[in-house]
């Protein structure tokens, strides 16, 4: 009966949870604000329907938390900031050194005891990633200069975040001796870690996943199996899951099939994180330790708001960037991250904080979250209205113009017979070529050439066509026969690109020539075209005939000398790059 009642409560989050979703979708809030919702809904605070003390439900939460800390390593690319990696590093310090004194400073304002402002700063000082990336990912922002920025100070704290959650999971930390002996061990066990988790991102796994990364099975379990392997090792050595989780996920996200991995992690890590963030409204025990501390919630939530906006902007801005850059890369960073859940409920459980404490946190996180989601869909608006007033900051020089970003570049699907002979054209008049494929030879060609850049994945992943930047593309060539592949191609591009596709059949071409196609490859029809000519040819004057063939012949000759890796025709059609 125990059993079924665990299965009962862990379906009725889910039931909930969906529903919630459904709703705060429509209202454009994160579905990490939902699942809150749903623990507040079904815990003691209004029906008390389930515990967060259920074993399930704490098993399932504390998968959540390690699976989103995976993900959240698998994010940080340093490949992505590496242009801008030392400003980005100056002003990723200088804003968590800022922030968690401003923090400080507004607990200890608003009167809270020494041990609870300790945690309230730590807690208070992270972006909400999830949200951020989320959101700048649909907006197409994600690879823009802000972003990038954005991106790189959220690498530092999540790298200060897993220090604090490795804090706050030790058994004692009575005094200041305990504190430091505690992070130094931390800082110790860690550097092991994540030496081993460097040498096999650069020695072990590329070897690894270049072997299994066209079976897309096994391809998703090995990453899994690599994750619970560092959760292991971090477990072996006393820190906690969240530590092995995120160095795990940084090792995966040095690879070129890193963005394939995180299209295929992300539902897994979405069902986890829905019980994790339910369980943080599960812990409030009632209504009045939600509620104890709303008016400091809502005066610290403006405050930090206010206070994280101009932190940010002094910081990027003394680095040298433009005013546009500077002021969003600000506006998207003012929120109070839903990882200070996180961390306040370690510290709960750790008997740190009271149950109050932790409702204040949450309706930190809830309202701010709330807010800052419109903000950052919104922020180009925003910046027009007061822009004005801020041209007073505009430097001469800048270091946008550094910084190099896909735009009006050319885009191709799969690396084929016919997208390999396009490309020098394709670099000559658009100066930028990406090549998307998902077999690992073909990625292994690309790299070792140099010539190209490139995207591990299936086109049909929308991780892997954001990362191409498709919608900034001039033009788009695609050697797939896919139909859904070019259509997903066609409607994603502007209607200003160039868009060559190929089709087999008759009734795709013109379905494809409906959706905005300048050009369909019909191969199959082209070959029985130039059949019919070689037959008539034949019949009508041999010698004509094999003064045809000869330069076909020559033709294969010249490409057999120039490649050194010959691929079966029908192996390419099936083998999948040309499934986008």
């Amino acid at each position: 009966m125990t059993e079924i009642a665990l299965a009962a409560d862990f379906a009725i989050i889910i039931v909930v949870a969906t529903v919630v979703g459904i709703l705060a979708r429509q209202l454009d809030q994160p579905t990490i604000v939902a699942y809150i919702a749903t623990g507040v809904l079904l815990g003691p605070v209004v029906f008390g329907l389930v515990s967060a003390e259920d074993a399930l439900v704490e098993v399932m939460a504390e998968l959540g938390l390690g699976f989103l800390l995976f993900l959240l390593g698998m994010k940080m690319r340093f490949s992505d900031i590496r242009e801008i990696l030392r400003p980005i590093s100056n002003v990723a310090i200088g804003q968590t050194v800022l922030q968690t004194a401003l923090a400080f400073l507004v607990a200890w304002w608003l009167g809270f005891g020494t041990v609870e402002i300790l945690v309230i700063a730590l807690a208070t000082v992270f972006g909400a990633t999830p949200v951020i990336v989320k959101i700048l990912t649909d907006k197409d922002e994600i690879t823009s200069l802000p972003g990038k920025i954005d991106v790189g100070v959220l690498i530092v704290q999540d790298i200060y975040l897993v220090i604090v959650l490795a804090l706050f999971s030790a058994e004692e930390l009575g005094s200041a001796t305990q504190i430091a002996e505690t992070l130094a061990v931390i800082f110790v066990m860690m550097a092991f870690i994540a030496i081993f988790s460097i040498a096999s991102s650069r020695y072990l796994l590329p070897r690894l996943f270049r072997r299994i990364a066209d079976n897309k099975d096994v391809f998703l379990i090995v990453a899994i199996a690599w994750a619970f392997l560092f959760i292991a090792i971090a477990e072996g050595f006393d820190l906690s899951v969240e530590v092995g989780a995120f160095l795990a996920g940084i090792s995966l996200a040095q690879l070129p099939y890193s963005k394939e991995l995180e299209d295929r992690i992300t539902p897994i890590t979405d069902f986890f994180i829905l019980v994790f963030f339910a369980s943080i409204g599960l812990q409030i025990e009632g209504v009045s330790e939600l509620l104890f501390y709303w008016e400091e919630a809502v005066i610290a939530s403006l405050v930090l708001m206010v206070g994280n906006f101009w932190i940010m902007f002094y910081l990027i801005d003394r680095e040298g960037f433009g005013v546009e850059t500077s002021f969003l890369a600000s506006i998207n960073m003012v929120q109070v991250s839903e990882f200070s859940l996180v961390v306040g409920g370690l510290a709960f459980a750790q008997g740190y904080i009271q149950a109050e404490v932790l409702g204040y946190l949450t309706l930190m996180a809830l309202m701010t979250m709330t807010v800052s989601t419109y903000i950052i869909s919104y922020n180009h608006r925003i910046y027009a209205a007061v822009r004005p007033w801020f041209t007073r900051f505009a430097s001469e020089e800048g270091l946008d113009a550094n910084v190099v970003e896909y735009e009006d570049h050319a885009v191709a699907i799969g690396y084929d017979e016919v997208t390999e002979r396009a490309l020098p054209l394709l670099e000559a008049e658009y100066g930028t070529v990406v090549v998307i494929d998902r077999r690992t030879d073909h990625i292994d060609e690309l790299e070792e050439g140099g010539r190209y850049d490139y995207v591990f994945g299936d086109f049909r992943h929308e991780e892997v066509r954001k990362a191409a930047n498709l919608k900034a593309a001039s033009f788009a060539l695609s050697s797939s026969v896919q139909n859904d592949v070019n259509r997903a191609l066609l409607a994603e591009l502007d209607d200003d690109a160039i868009a060559f596709v190929e089709a087999e059949r008759l009734d795709d071409a013109r379905d494809l020539y409906d959706r905005g196609a300048d050009y369909v490859v019909m191969s199959t029809f082209m070959a029985a075209d130039q059949m019919a000519d070689y037959l008539k040819a034949y019949f009508e004057s041999r010698e004509a005939f094999l003064t045809a063939t000869e330069k076909d012949l020559e033709r294969i000759r010249e490409r057999a000398a120039a490649s050194t890796d010959e691929v079966d025709p029908a192996v390419a059609r099936d083998g999948g790059e040309r499934d986008g």
